[in-house]
């Protein structure tokens, strides 16, 4: 009978039922449980294994950079990086209220291993979050729209509850791009998240946009009361 129960838990995918119940008649701990106990076992470890698949899954979708945590983040003060709002973005309330963030420094300085622990910590409450360094995520866009699927990639980028855009402004420009991430920030202004991580300071933004009425659209919806990180110091590869 225990086989049975054991078979038609793998047969519906409770996996994780099936490993705890498998559990419990190896080492015969059924003999001390009440029927609410074991009931209760069994439904833990079901919530459980589906918690971690979904994790999981949200963690390999999002495609980071890095295989970052928060805990590993470090704090010295040439660094820059305030412990304190590091830790309260941390908490991944600014996803929720839907608000964005700004990294910078020079080459080297951790911009884009703080923006994906930053994301994985998103991935670890159940926000869906996708990392991309932003001219490769023009040439994803450059082949939807060969091949017709360009409307289509971009509900998918709209509909992540956090964007994170690695490298801005290593290079400049030209109008497509720039149309482009428009309509991106605008898709997603007030109703999802973005971090931003580049290697020029905020007030240089506008220069690398060039065009004036696209850079002026493209910054409101950005800027306006975001987060901001500016990291220095020396390169963390040195290290």
């Amino acid at each position: 009978m225990n086989q049975q129960t054991l078979s038609k838990l793998s047969e519906l995918k409770l996996t994780g039922m099936h490993r705890a119940y498998e559990n419990i008649l190896h080492i015969h701990k059924n003999e001390l449980l009440t029927a609410d106990e074991l009931v209760q076992l069994l439904v833990q470890s079901e919530w459980e294994e589906r918690h971690n698949q979904k994790l999981l899954r949200l963690t390999r979708s999002a495609k980071f950079r890095y295989q970052a945590a928060v805990e590993e983040v470090t704090f010295p003060a040439k660094r820059n990086l305030d412990k304190n709002l590091f830790l309260r973005l941390a908490d991944c309330s600014f996803i929720d209220r839907k608000e964005n963030i700004l990294i910078t420094g020079a080459t080297g300085v951790g911009k884009s291993f703080v923006a994906s622990a930053l994301g994985h910590q998103a991935c670890s409450k159940g926000y869906r979050t996708q990392y991309f360094n932003l001219q490769k995520l023009f040439t994803k866009t450059a082949m939807a729209k060969a091949d017709g699927t360009y409307v289509k990639e971009l509900g998918k980028i709209e509909k992540k509850d956090i964007l994170i855009l690695d490298d801005f402004g290593l290079q400049p420009l030209d109008t497509q791009k720039r149309l482009e991430l428009l309509e991106i920030i605008e898709d997603r202004h007030g109703r999802k998240s973005t971090i931003i991580c580049s290697q020029l300071p905020v007030n240089k933004w506008y220069d690398i946009i060039e065009d004036s009425t696209i850079a002026d659209a493209i910054l409101d919806r950005l800027i306006n009361g975001a987060h901001r990180l500016e990291l220095k110091g020396e390169s963390m590869r040195k290290k």
